[in-house]
């Protein structure tokens, strides 16, 4: 099994060790800063996004290892576009109910938690430790960072990053693109676009 990641990153070395970890044999990297980049800790990179377009064949799966959520988003459509199977990766130690839906492109990290009709969407990263309730749903290509929790029922909307440590509470509703800061405790409803920071949390910011 050979496994193409786009982006080498920090990110993309965890997403790297937990492919191997759930049973990906190769892994090789792929990032627009080749040659200059040509290793990603153990890992070779060999090429741009062009090389690989035209090595599609030789992998059984691909995924994009972007940090930046609308970043991650651009790219997983473009590689859907040429008709890549854009595959999730799971940590052998995270704990997923056999009732939860993980999306495309997907990854869980290191004892991360989904429980119970939760919801997953495209390209998310739930990251190490984190914890995502029973009946919650997380939109495309949001980030629920290190040890933040979603209490049961949270609607995360599209491209959120919910910060290390931060909690929400239940039922709590998350619009598209709202960061949350780390640490935070979200006790209410956030508009769209807002960030929010503090216990309880507080908007500091609002993008047009």
């Amino acid at each position: 099994m050979r496994l193409a990641i786009l982006g080498a990153s920090g990110h993309g070395k965890v997403v790297a060790d937990t492919a191997v970890l759930s049973g990906w044999h190769r892994v090789f990297f792929f990032d627009d800063a080749w040659p200059g980049v040509s290793e990603n800790g153990p890992w070779s990179v060999i090429g741009r996004t062009e090389e690989l377009v035209a090595r599609a064949s030789e992998f059984d799966g691909v995924i994009v290892a972007i940090g930046n959520n609308a970043v991650r988003s651009e790219r997983q459509h473009e590689l859907l576009a040429v008709g890549f199977d854009v595959v999730s990766v799971i940590h052998p130690s995270a704990v997923i109910s056999a009732h939860a839906g993980i999306g495309a492109g997907s990854v869980v990290f290191a004892n991360a938690v989904v429980n119970a009709c939760a919801s997953i969407g495209a390209g998310c990263i739930v990251n190490t430790g984190a914890v995502v309730e029973h009946d919650c749903v997380v939109g495309d290509f949001s980030h629920v960072s290190p040890n933040a929790v979603l209490a049961g029922g949270v609607s995360v909307g599209h491209r959120v990053w919910v910060g290390a440590g931060a909690s929400v509470k239940q039922q709590v509703v998350l619009g598209d693109e709202v960061t949350v800061g780390m640490g935070s405790a979200v006790l209410r409803n956030v508009p769209a676009g807002h960030t929010v920071v503090g216990v309880p949390a507080r908007s500091v910011h609002y993008q047009d």
